[in-house]
C-alpha cells in the first residue's frame, strides 16, 4: 500500500478507485442451465414455486397440467400473467412451474414471483421495470399462529357473566 502525502497523490487514487466501479457496471450475463432454461424459485404464504422458463410459443403447464385446468379462475390467471404483459413478453416464453403448498390464491402469487425471478434471469435488462411493479419483492404476509388460551389467534372466547 503506498501512503499519500500529496494532493496529487490523494487526487490520483481516488480517480484510480472511481474507475473500478465503472467496469463492474456491465450488463448483467442471463444465468441459464445446460438447456437453455432460467429457473427460479418464488414463495407467497405457504406456497413454494419452482419455474422454468425457456423461448417458446406461450405454453404454460403447472404441475403437468395446462393453465386454463389447474387455475379455473380468471383472476388466478390474471395474476400470473402479469408479469409477462408488464414486460410485454406475452407468448414468447414457454412457462413450466411445480408449486407445492398452500391454496391456489397463495399458489398463483408464488408462480408470479418466480416468473418475475426468472425472467430477470433470462433477460437482465427487464429487471428494472419488473421491480418498479413490486413483482420481485416477496410478499412475507403469512397466517398468525393461534395462541393458547384464545379461539383463534386474536379472538377470545365469548365472555359470560354466569
Amino acid at each position: 500500500m503506498t501512503e499519500t502525502t500529496t494532493l496529487e497523490d490523494l487526487k490520483g487514487a481516488m480517480e484510480g478507485t472511481a474507475a473500478a466501479p465503472a467496469a463492474s457496471a456491465a450488463p448483467a450475463e442471463p444465468k441459464l442451465d445446460k438447456f437453455g432454461r432460467a429457473y427460479a424459485t418464488g414463495k407467497r404464504k405457504n406456497a413454494v414455486a419452482r419455474v422454468w422458463i425457456k423461448p417458446g410459443s406461450g405454453r404454460i403447464k403447472i404441475n403437468g397440467r395446462e393453465l386454463e385446468v389447474y387455475f379455473a379462475r380468471p383472476v388466478l390467471r390474471m395474476i400470473l400473467n402479469q408479469p409477462l404483459v408488464v414486460a410485454a413478453r406475452e407468448k414468447q416464453y414457454d412457462i413450466t412451474a411445480t408449486v407445492v403448498g398452500g391454496g391456489l390464491s397463495g399458489q398463483a402469487g408464488a408462480i408470479r414471483h418466480g416468473l418475475s425471478k426468472a425472467l430477470t434471469y433470462f433477460e437482465p435488462g427487464l429487471r428494472a421495470a419488473l421491480k418498479k411493479e413490486g413483482f420481485l419483492t416477496r410478499d412475507s404476509r403469512v397466517v398468525e399462529r393461534k395462541k393458547y388460551g384464545k379461539a383463534k389467534a386474536r379472538r377470545s372466547f365469548q365472555f359470560s357473566k354466569r
